[in-house]
């Protein structure tokens, strides 16, 4: 970054694609945009041999405050943020990137009676549909979107914003989510304002994450530069 005399030292959590995505993309464009590798850590230490260098491996998440982070992406699994997120952000802002969507059942990551009934691989079937909140803890890897849109629209929140999971063994190729906002109903004429939107990426099947999520996780690393005490959605 120009004027900036000191990079920013990114700390990544987690070792499957997308943590192997930007470590990879930090070690070779990194120092283009102002920024450097603290650390990498993974539950299992052997992925990282001969990918990650000795002293780039993080031994123990406890020992992440002495790498001087300033910025730490978890990639791994939700529960390593209910663990660790509260110590983190004393010392580094904190990036935890998930995607939620509609898609294949393979690509699903469920929990409790919702994990029971995603294991149907015949046909179209809605998973859940009602409040974000107790959907959540049932899928803690596929409602990050829904989390992000509870938290944005502060008048509704977990309560009131609906989350709808739909299995599709038709999205072997795509991740579609969509977003439908509604305003108030007329009373006299039953009607009102509606918004809706559409999104699909592209995924290989059996993918938790699709193809140009990466990207955009990328971009989402880049604009991070402090959370200044706020909540920042990206």
């Amino acid at each position: 970054m120009a004027g900036d005399s000191k990079p920013r030292r990114v700390g990544i959590i987690g070792f499957g694609h997308l943590g192997q995505y930007l470590t990879a993309r930090i070690e070779e464009e990194g120092c283009g945009h102002g920024l450097e590798l603290a650390f990498v850590w993974n539950r299992s230490r052997e992925k990282m041999e001969g990918r990650v260098r000795k002293e780039q491996q993080l031994p123990s998440l406890s020992d992440a405050v002495h790498r001087r982070a300033d910025l730490v992406v978890e990639v791994a699994h939700p529960q390593i943020t209910k663990e660790h997120g509260a110590e983190i952000l004393k010392h580094a802002d904190f990036m935890a990137l998930k995607v939620t969507m509609s898609k294949h059942p393979d690509s699903f990551r469920l929990q409790g009676v919702v994990g029971a009934q995603g294991q149907s691989r015949g046909e179209r079937a809605v998973l859940y549909q009602g409040p974000v909140r107790a959907l959540c803890p049932l899928a803690p890897n596929n409602v990050n979107t829904m989390a992000a849109a509870a938290m944005a629209a502060h008048n509704l929140g977990f309560d009131r914003v609906q989350g709808c999971l739909v299995s599709d063994p038709s999205l072997s190729d795509w991740h579609v989510v969509e977003v439908e906002v509604t305003g108030p109903v007329d009373e006299a004429s039953g009607h009102g304002f509606t918004v809706k939107t559409t999104r699909r990426n592209p995924a290989a099947p059996g993918a938790v994450t699709g193809s140009a999520t990466y990207a955009s996780f990328w971009s989402s690393l880049l604009s991070c530069k402090g959370h200044g005490g706020k909540l920042f959605l990206c």
